[in-house]
């Protein structure tokens, strides 16, 4: 079986059915999976989902406390921009475009630290990584763990219901895990470690990374503007951590038909590129899946890409020693030929470039 069909946990539902076609699950069959995959007590391999969320339920303590008694212009105009442009753009920079596509390389691991934990810590690197090589492969098929077209929830739930890695993998096809993570600096479980925690980082570490991560910025914050911002940011950062889970979902269109000529060039899946995930984290999810080991996706004059202005950014600085940019090569092959088709002007009846 090739590996990338075989690398995550397989739902109960299945992937696809006798005939090859996209199961699509009852709400019912989605939610039994979910709370069945978060069960510490039925499987001790079941702690990395269960780690993700409990972080999600710790951040939403924070959003309480922000609504509840730090509710100010002030707070809220900060929480936005943290939550919305700041989280959201680390997402692209660091699990995006770097953990998953490699697009760019660092000039030592102390600028990956840096850049890893420029923000609060929430989504485990594994979970995204090895489930994002799989959804390139098979993007808008049987086995993409977040396809729009299986509904809303089977995307909103994926990072339980469907991508974590198989808890039975072969040696050989671990290390093959342990190969597309390295690049990360994500510490991996031995083979042994693996078959008795069933995932690639040891849950000791992310624990412990977790706690320091989390301890260092609500210090920063707080000696900034004391409780009311530390809770504030840390409220935008559960928001975010909730809101990210629907991204896949509207990023291909909800399982629809809905690119649009002049716009959406990679007709290979539904992907689309939309103007606010573009502007405030550099996700033109489209022009992506056209050049995905591209540090930069925004390609058109307005397609705003504060990811690749930091990678950019840290390149001039030294921190970054190599990127791949796909610009020239996205108006050679798609843009420039687009605009030079002839088409048709049904008002004049008269052919227009």
């Amino acid at each position: 079986m090739p590996f990338l069909d075989n690398v995550l946990q397989r739902p109960s539902y299945g992937w696809k059915d006798e005939d090859g076609e996209l199961v699509r699950p009852t709400n019912s069959q989605i939610f039994k999976e979910f709370f069945s995959r978060l069960n510490i007590l039925k499987s001790r391999k079941n702690w990395l989902p269960f780690f993700s969320w409990l972080k999600v339920a710790c951040l939403a303590v924070f959003f309480v406390f922000f609504i509840i008694h730090y509710l100010s212009w002030w707070t809220i105009l900060a929480a936005f921009i943290y939550g919305m442009v700041i989280m959201g753009t680390h997402g692209t920079i660091w699990h995006h475009r770097y953990c998953t596509h490699g697009a760019y390389k660092f000039k030592n691991i102390f600028w990956r630290f840096i850049t890893q934990n420029l923000t609060i810590n929430v989504i485990p690197e594994e979970i995204y990584v090895i489930s994002h090589h799989v959804h390139h492969s098979k993007s808008d098929q049987p086995g993409d763990p977040y396809n729009a077209q299986a509904g809303f929830l089977y995307c909103f739930l994926a990072d339980v219901n469907h991508q974590p890695i198989a808890k039975n993998l072969s040696e050989g096809d671990y290390n093959r895990v342990k190969l597309l993570m390295k690049h990360t600096g994500v510490t991996a479980n031995t083979y042994v470690q693996y078959q008795k925690w069933g995932s690639y980082v040891n849950p000791y570490r992310a624990i412990l990374s977790w706690i320091l991560n989390w301890c260092f910025w609500y210090g920063a914050f707080y000696l900034l503007g004391g409780n009311p911002l530390a809770c504030s940011l840390f409220g935008a950062a559960g928001f975010w951590a909730v809101g990210v889970r629907t991204f896949n979902y509207d990023g291909h269109a909800k399982g629809k038909d809905k690119q649009r000529e002049g716009i959406d060039y990679n007709q290979n899946d539904k992907s689309i590129n939309q103007l606010w995930p573009g502007i405030v984290a550099g996700e033109w999810h489209n022009n992506h899946h056209l050049y995905p080991k591209s540090a930069r996706s925004g390609f058109k004059p307005y397609q705003i890409d504060l990811a690749w202005y930091y990678i950019k950014l840290m390149n001039h600085l030294g921190a970054v020693s190599t990127y791949r940019d796909n610009k020239k090569q996205f108006y050679e092959r798609y843009y420039l030929p687009h605009k030079m088709v002839p088409r048709i002007d049904t008002n004049t009846a008269s052919l227009v470039k």
